[in-house]
């Protein structure tokens, strides 16, 4: 199975009704599936066309009809350019729920204080204020969640990784090598 998208229309009796966890299309002999992992009980959406136009949700032994779904890529090539850009206009960018002062997130926050307990200049960015410009950093990084953290321009991880290369010493060696570079 290959990875279908990070922007999506859902219509509203799947958004109200359940969490969805992951979206992914498989291909076949000119049919498409996308089969939506949920926790409670397994969608799958079939079409014969590309547009995914009409669609069966199965549910246990009952099925609901839904009229629209549409799947697309939100990493335009304007996007990522511009993502490529901010990722190499500084040696520490953090893409995170919130701001450095101000974080919206545990997990932002974890990574914004250790990158100050080692004293490197670091910019941030507020993914919360743009919904295009997250769904396609989960493209662009191949990376689900945020925060994100780049340093010299790749992409490092995300918050557990970062714990893990701080708890270790791997992040400092490589924010040095960053800062004298």
């Amino acid at each position: 199975m290959m990875s279908c998208v990070l922007g999506f229309e859902m219509t509203a009796a799947i958004a109200s009704s359940f969490p969805v966890s992951s979206l992914t299309k498989t291909t076949s002999t000119n049919t498409h599936s996308i089969l939506l992992h949920c926790p409670f009980r397994p969608l799958t959406f079939t079409s014969s066309s590309s547009s995914f136009s009409s669609r069966t949700i199965l549910n246990g032994s009952s099925s609901t009809r839904l009229a629209s779904i549409r799947c697309f890529s939100v990493l335009t090539p304007e996007l990522k350019t511009t993502l490529d850009k901010v990722v190499t206009s500084h040696k520490v960018v953090l893409f995170m729920k919130g701001t450095k002062d101000f974080p919206q997130c545990g997990f932002s926050n974890t990574v914004v204080q250790i990158l100050r307990s080692f004293n490197v200049p670091f910019e941030t960015i507020n993914i919360l204020e743009n919904e295009v410009l997250r769904q396609g950093l989960k493209q662009y990084s191949n990376w689900p969640t945020f925060p994100q953290l780049y340093i010299e321009g790749e992409f490092f991880g995300g918050c557990d990784i970062t714990v893990e290369a701080y708890k270790n010493g791997q992040l400092q060696e490589i924010l040095e090598k960053a800062m004298c570079s």
